[in-house]
């Protein structure tokens, strides 16, 4: 997404007002309205302390008292909460502790999916605590938890707002009827480049390896972004069941833009920090990712879904089957899927919100938002966008395999 840099200010102070407005609606619980006149730009907060101080802050930032004990424990990616002017504090987050008296332990600790699971599995296989009441994985990442038997189920009692879960969202294959999950954000995986380093733009994956941009390029992780982009460069429809050898050509591919240099890494979510730095100059990412990192740098970063195509999936609330916390985290998912308070999230953290009436109330927060493609996508957005396959057991152990072993991580 674009943004000017000359109405930076004016954005910001026209947020503000927009969100001062909304507080003074006498329709909106009082809590709502205590978050929303809290809730500053994210642009003020890290424009002051710059991306890497605020990266550094946020990775051990919690809210609460801190340690174990009576709190909930929720473990995210970073930057995907919206964050409060000290830089440390996430205010629909500090509302709902105010209003439930559920106190909350936030970590953002996830950068990756197997990374973070890599070593709790072994724990979860012992039935032992995790460190975790609630946890907010990939949708392949919650489809391998709930068949391995990782999950219980949600509190139905506790979470009434269910019903606003958008309606394509509400059956998938890894948890019909949404009992163990819920949506909480949706991800969209494309281009992001650095404007004052590449201009023209990026909308073909001919272009994100021009030979400008050699050495500087690095795509993210998650096997499915990365690898179902280049299928698609490649004429495949990943959403259909493409072949083993079809699979492996993206692989070739991938592994020779690494032996060529041209991609430097391939890394998880702490990618965004090498944008920041500029050691990379374009991306595979995500959208979310780089519009923030535009609204903290005065526009100077962009996102673009490639041309042949590029990905949507969903990041979900779960609950460890050790936790002991399953009506707590039941009763957050509640208020994440309380549309004003959605959208309030949604505002400063510019993912793919999955709760209905999210859009209408986005309308009081910030007019301009409640029209964003990449927030509120459109038939015309989503038919550019697929969902990578699902894997069989012996796809999902072989696939990631070649990933690893092509990204040089075994």
């Amino acid at each position: 997404m674009t943004n000017n840099s000359s109405n930076t200010n004016n954005s910001s102070n026209s947020k503000k007002s927009k969100l001062n407005k909304l507080a003074a609606d006498n329709s909106i619980p009082s809590e709502i309205k205590n978050l929303i006149s809290k809730s500053l730009s994210r642009r003020t907060v890290l424009a002051g302390v710059g991306g890497a101080g605020a990266a550094l802050a946020l990775a051990s930032c919690s809210s609460g008292s801190g340690g174990g004990g009576g709190q909930l424990r929720w473990a995210n990616w970073p930057e995907y909460l919206d964050l409060a002017d000290d830089g440390i504090s996430f205010p629909t987050l500090t509302a709902f502790i105010e209003q439930t008296g559920i106190d909350v332990k936030y970590s953002e600790v996830i950068n990756d999916n197997d990374e973070f699971n890599a070593p709790v599995q072994p724990k979860l296989q012992a039935n032992k605590d995790i460190g975790y009441d609630i946890v907010t994985l990939t949708d392949w990442m919650t489809a391998r938890w709930a068949r391995l038997g990782y999950l219980q189920d949600l509190d139905e009692a506790a979470l009434p707002n269910k019903v606003n879960i958008l309606d394509s969202l509400l059956n998938p294959t890894f948890d019909p009827g949404r009992k163990k999950t819920m949506t909480y954000q949706g991800i969209m995986g494309g281009f992001g480049w650095n404007k004052e380093k590449i201009p023209g733009g990026i909308k073909t994956v001919d272009q994100l390896f021009a030979p400008a941009n050699k050495g500087k390029v690095e795509v993210v992780s998650e096997m499915r972004d990365t690898i179902g982009i280049i299928l698609q460069y490649q004429g495949v429809d990943i959403a259909k069941p493409f072949t083993e050898d079809q699979f492996m050509n993206a692989i070739d591919f991938m592994t020779g833009k690494i032996s060529d240099g041209f991609i430097r890494q391939v890394k998880g979510n702490d990618y965004v920090q090498d944008l920041f730095n500029g050691d990379a100059v374009a991306v595979i990412g995500w959208s979310g990712d780089i519009f923030q990192l535009a609204l903290e740098n005065d526009g100077k970063f962009d996102f673009a879904i490639p041309e042949s195509g590029g990905t949507i999936s969903g990041d979900n609330f779960m609950i460890p089957m050790t936790s002991s916390k399953a009506t707590e985290a039941s009763t957050l998912m509640n208020y994440y899927y309380d549309p004003v308070v959605a959208a309030t999230a949604a505002a400063y953290i510019n993912y793919v919100t999955p709760v209905k009436g999210a859009q209408e109330a986005m309308e009081s927060i910030d007019p301009e938002l409640a029209k964003s493609e990449f927030i509120f996508p459109s038939a015309s957005t989503l038919s550019r966008l697929k969902i990578f396959r699902d894997l069989t057991v012996a796809e999902e152990t072989s696939f990631q395999t070649a990933f690893q072993e092509a990204s040089g991580n075994i």
